[in-house]
């Protein structure tokens, strides 16, 4: 089978990671990397013996396929090129500065017939694969995605950097229409927002709260799902997954289930209903690894992506309603 040649645009931190995953790829050939810092890009090139590309131009000829790890105000302009050159793009998040670029860069996509799928990453972390089967009807859900002060990625605040990844699991999960939104948010150490915090309501009355903060001296990524007849708990951080159902005997079908009574006793409740707990199997993978692994099968067997442009354009168009919202 023929490999896919990949070019990887902006090979910072995160653009580094990329590089080194593609050129190890069973289906991909890493053909070079640009980055418009020189000195970057030579080690990185030496690093993985990959060829260093003297300009975007040059990587468009040669490529296939591209990932575009650019400062989030650059993905529009870099994509646009490769878009309009056949070439498919594999976008970190946010996908562009604005929903209005956004939707441009859609609408290019389909008329050069060029896919495109979006890096947020925490679609495919192995704690949320364990439970999507029991992903029924989420009715309330609480995030807390805390990280430590770190100096990349501040061209954008707290809400485009951190808080997406939970928006747009929430989109994913919901699928209902958003009819309010209450946000709050400060600026602490940069010139944007540096936590948040964030309810949403849905159609289907549904509410979500999200907390997010990049300048928290304890990490934490923990979202909890609370629905009919169960309870979720993920730790996207340390890759894990508890579950506790509240069922009759008769109604688990599942092994290792234990009686739980971390939830408390429910001394008045309903005759026959029980409380279990449930430990998800967690196979552990790399989350970005799995992400390129969907993005070459997409391309290879023409399918849909795993994370669209359109997807991340409304967890885009979302952000800025929150941040338009902290600013009024």
């Amino acid at each position: 089978m023929k490999k896919i040649k990949v070019s990887v645009i902006g090979v910072g931190h995160l653009g580094k990671i990329h590089a080194k995953l593609w050129s190890n790829n069973n289906h991909s050939e890493l053909i070079g990397i640009y980055d418009i810092n020189y000195e970057t890009a030579a080690k990185v090139a030496n690093e993985l013996k990959c060829k260093q590309f003297s300009n975007i131009e040059e990587a468009i000829e040669k490529s296939d396929a591209t990932t575009i790890a650019v400062p989030t105000i650059n993905h529009f302009e870099v994509a646009k090129l490769f878009i309009q050159n056949g070439k498919h793009c594999f976008i970190e998040k946010p996908i562009t500065q604005t929903y209005e670029e956004a939707i441009s860069l859609i609408q290019l996509a389909e008329k050069n017939n060029v896919l495109i799928q979006v890096g947020h990453v925490e679609r495919f972390n192995p704690a949320l694969s364990a439970i999507k089967s029991f992903l029924v009807n989420p009715r309330f859900i609480e995030v807390h995605r805390l990280s430590q002060f770190k100096p990349r990625a501040t061209d954008v605040s707290v809400i485009h950097d951190l808080m997406i990844h939970d928006i747009d699991i929430i989109l994913w999960m919901v699928k209902s229409d958003i009819t309010g939104i209450d946000a709050n948010g400060v600026s602490i150490i940069t010139n944007t927002y540096d936590i948040a915090n964030v309810r949403l309501k849905f159609e289907n009355q549904a509410v979500a709260n999200l907390t997010a903060s990049r300048i928290s001296a304890s990490p934490m990524r923990k979202m909890r799902i609370f629905q009919p007849n169960n309870y979720i708990s993920l730790d996207f951080a340390n890759q894990t997954a508890d579950v506790y159902l509240i069922s009759e005997d008769e109604e688990i079908h599942l092994t290792d289930v234990e009686p739980a009574t971390k939830l408390g006793m429910i001394e008045a409740g309903v005759k026959n209903k029980n409380i279990y707990y449930y430990k998800p199997k967690v196979n552990q993978i790399n989350a970005i690894q799995e992400e390129h692994n969907a993005y070459i099968n997409a391309i290879i067997n023409n399918q849909p992506v795993a994370v669209s442009a359109k997807e991340a354009a409304e967890a885009l168009k979302i952000a800025e309603k929150i941040t338009s919202i902290i600013s009024d």
